[in-house]
């Protein structure tokens, strides 16, 4: 370093320095101080947890890369019209407390997914798009998924899952059946149903609610 230009040059160690203390507050910022906000926050009172079938559909989800072209969380009107569009309302931070890991997702080829149970609850609808998108959807660019079902000849056995799709893709004589991976997956996806009360009433307007109804009835 120059006697001319001491100060003002920037050496490796003020360098380093300088990186670790951005680093030290940036972590600080997006990753301690949210965990500690959250680390504590119960699940909604309408969430409840997966079970261990749509578990299982959960990690079929994740394998089958859903998460890259659906988000499962919806934003606020300010943000982005998802309410609008039929999505629900904006995600919380409660509405994720059994997803581990977080789902989110960063793409949008498709719809979000994190209240696809209450817009589309029929299973025989998830079945049937999972094997045929275009069938239910004309002009999807959803890819099928045929491996998680069986196509043969003839009658299903008793306790298979069949699938009844539109006439105009059923072939004569052919069922499709579904595998229990296919079966766990729409049991996951019926599930997604975040559409309980985000938020409970503040308690101060609770009580002027409550106190404004005491003075009605006492006049």
């Amino acid at each position: 370093m120059s006697l001319a230009t001491g100060k003002y040059e920037m050496d490796e160690l003020r360098l380093v320095v300088g990186a670790m203390v951005i680093l030290s507050l940036a972590t600080a910022l997006l990753v301690v101080m949210p965990y500690m906000l959250l680390k504590d926050l119960p699940p909604p009172p309408g969430l409840k947890p997966y079970t261990p079938v749509q578990l299982q559909g959960r990690q079929s989800y994740i394998a089958n890369g859903c998460v890259y072209c659906h988000s499962q969380q919806p934003r606020d009107i300010a943000q982005a019209p998802d309410a609008l569009r039929g999505w629900g309302r904006a995600s919380v931070a409660a509405d994720y407390a059994y997803d581990t890991p977080h789902l989110l997702g960063t793409m949008r080829t498709g719809p979000d997914l994190l209240n696809i149970g209450a817009r589309q609850p029929s299973r025989d609808w998830h079945l049937g798009h999972l094997y045929a998108p275009r069938a239910y959807t004309p002009g999807s660019i959803m890819p099928g998924y045929p491996y998680l079902f069986e196509v043969r000849q003839g009658q299903a056995k008793p306790g298979e899952v069949v699938v009844n799709l539109p006439p105009a893709f059923a072939k004569p004589g052919q069922v499709v059946v579904a595998k229990p991976e296919a079966l766990a997956l729409v049991d996951y996806l019926v599930g997604l149903d975040r559409t309980y009360p985000a938020l409970k009433p503040l308690p101060t307007a609770t009580a002027t609610a409550t106190a404004t109804a005491t003075a009605k009835e006492a006049r």
